[in-house]
């Protein structure tokens, strides 16, 4: 596969803080949803980060993958956690999300390759 996913996340932080200047309020409000979803609670960060990847594969977000991913690294989750989250999506998304949990995978092997998060 041929898709950067560390390049695509800085790319992609870059282009929101763009719009974050010209939407300001909605994206202050994204980020209080944000912030308030993904702390701890009953569930832990970084199961959230998982589920969040997990979603992310199922809608075919390309980017939600890359910064789900790296977020799920960060907080400590493991390959093997990863490819587990990436069989539950392909089990409820079918065909459309085997190709994205293939693509997934390619993204943490290629987080762990930068060493981002580390």
């Amino acid at each position: 596969m041929s898709k950067d996913f560390p390049q695509m996340a800085k790319d992609l932080s870059r282009a929101i803080g763009v719009l974050r200047k010209g939407a300001t309020e909605p994206l202050q409000g994204f980020s209080a949803l944000a912030k308030a979803a993904t702390k701890a609670g009953t569930l832990d960060p970084k199961t959230k980060e998982l589920i969040a990847t997990a979603i992310g594969i199922a809608v075919r977000c390309d980017g939600c993958i890359a910064f789900h991913v790296k977020a799920a690294r960060e907080l400590g989750a493991s390959r093997e956690e990863m490819v587990e989250t990436i069989a539950m999506a392909i089990y409820m998304g079918g065909g459309p999300s085997l190709i994205y949990g293939a693509m997934t995978l390619e993204a943490w092997d290629q987080f762990e390759a930068a060493g981002a998060g580390d």
